[in-house]
């Protein structure tokens, strides 16, 4: 799944959102330097935000298409997963990941980004963490289940709100960083915000996420139409409430 996003490398740029300003800011301003090394870089999102504030950025990126479409923005791309990637003695201040580091071994990837970072440079892993409003979360639930029977598995009921969800993740990222030994404590920044969708916006990124990528051409189809009439129900658009949440520590 993490190598079928670049499927339609231009629909992700366009219609992934960015992350938080002020997260890019607190990040930038908790490191030594402005060399930051982009793991999972996809198409440049963040990559070219730590480039608008001041950083000089290196990505790291197994998709080519997804490091070809970043390329095109002047983003510096070497293709490879971050396990296999070799630095070459290049060290760097920050090393990020934007929505990538569930593809990366939690404890393999901290210890190389120990290995390049140098000492008080921060690794900052961070998601958006997404819930809709409760008068569209349970029909856009209903709808998955209807059409992909068995997904998400509910083994023991499902998270309270969309955070519980990420919980696993978040500490098993955290968990990483602390087996690596090479790290102080990590920390958990949160950043909440809201994005206003149309229908029509909502639809054009759903494709981009996810299961969504690998569906066949007609399950997909029944999907889009199921969620634009669960969407046309509540007036045909909405305002999504997000969390973008940082797992992030200093180098020793």
């Amino acid at each position: 799944m993490a190598e079928s996003f670049g499927e339609d490398a231009e629909r992700y740029d366009r219609t992934r959102p960015a992350y938080p300003d002020a997260m890019v800011e607190r990040i930038v301003a908790a490191c030594p330097g402005p060399e930051v090394l982009d793991v999972g870089c996809g198409t440049g999102i963040e990559a070219r935000q730590f480039r608008s504030a001041g950083c000089r950025v290196l990505g790291v990126e197994p998709d080519p298409r997804m490091a070809a479409f970043a390329r095109g923005s002047g983003i510096e791309v070497e293709v490879a997963t971050f396990e296999a990637w070799h630095p070459a003695g290049r060290t760097f201040d920050a090393v990020v990941a934007g929505t990538a580091w569930h593809w990366v071994d939690p404890v393999a990837g901290a210890v190389k980004a120990a290995e390049v970072l140098r000492p008080g440079g921060r690794l900052a892993a961070f998601w958006h963490v997404f819930e809709p409003p409760t008068a569209l979360a349970g029909a856009l639930a209903e709808v998955y289940r209807r059409v992909i029977p068995g997904f998400p598995p509910q083994e023991s009921g499902p998270p309270k709100t969309a955070l519980d969800g990420y919980r696993p993740l978040l500490a098993r990222a955290a968990d990483g960083i602390r087996e690596a030994g090479a790290f102080g404590e990590p920390e958990e920044w949160r950043f909440d915000w809201q994005r206003f969708y149309t229908r029509d916006e909502w639809l054009d990124q759903l494709p981009t996420s996810g299961i969504l990528t690998r569906l066949p051409p007609d399950t997909l189809s029944e999907m889009l139409a199921e969620v634009g009439a669960a969407i046309d129900a509540i007036g045909g658009g909405f305002t999504m409430a997000y969390a973008t949440v940082v797992v992030t520590a200093a180098r020793l």
